[in-house]
C-alpha cells in the first residue's frame, strides 16, 4: 500500500512503523507552508495519514474531504508512534490495541 503522510517535520520513526505494517511507498508533506492547500492528493495512494499536532484546521478539512470523495481511508493521529499504530489497527480491522485507547 502507498501512504501519504501530511504534517510533522521528522517522521523517521513513523515511516519505520508504517513499513512494518506493510506500507511499501511512503510520501511525506510537512504541511508548514500554506501552499500545501493548493496540492491535490496523489492518484496512487491507498491511505492518508494526517499528523494533527502539526496541521491547521483548513488543511485537515481540505484533505479529509478530498480523500472521502476518492474513498481513501484517513488516519488522524498525534505525532506519536503508538497513537499512529493504534489508529492504523482500528482503520484496517484490528480493534484491539496493546497500548490502550487514545
Amino acid at each position: 500500500m502507498s501512504v501519504l503522510v501530511i504534517g510533522g517535520d521528522e517522521i523517521t520513526p513513523i515511516k519505520a512503523v508504517l513499513k512494518n505494517l506493510g506500507c511499501e511507498s511512503i510520501t511525506h508533506w510537512d504541511g508548514r507552508r500554506e501552499s500545501i492547500n493548493h496540492k491535490d492528493l496523489p492518484q496512487n495512494i491507498g491511505c492518508l495519514v494526517m499528523l494533527t499536532n502539526f496541521l491547521n484546521h483548513n488543511t485537515m478539512r481540505k484533505f479529509r474531504t478530498e480523500a472521502k470523495k476518492k474513498d481513501i481511508p484517513v488516519i488522524c493521529a498525534k505525532r506519536s508512534v503508538s497513537c499512529l499504530y493504534c489508529e492504523f489497527m482500528k482503520t484496517f480491522g484490528n480493534e484491539n490495541c496493546p497500548y490502550g485507547s487514545f
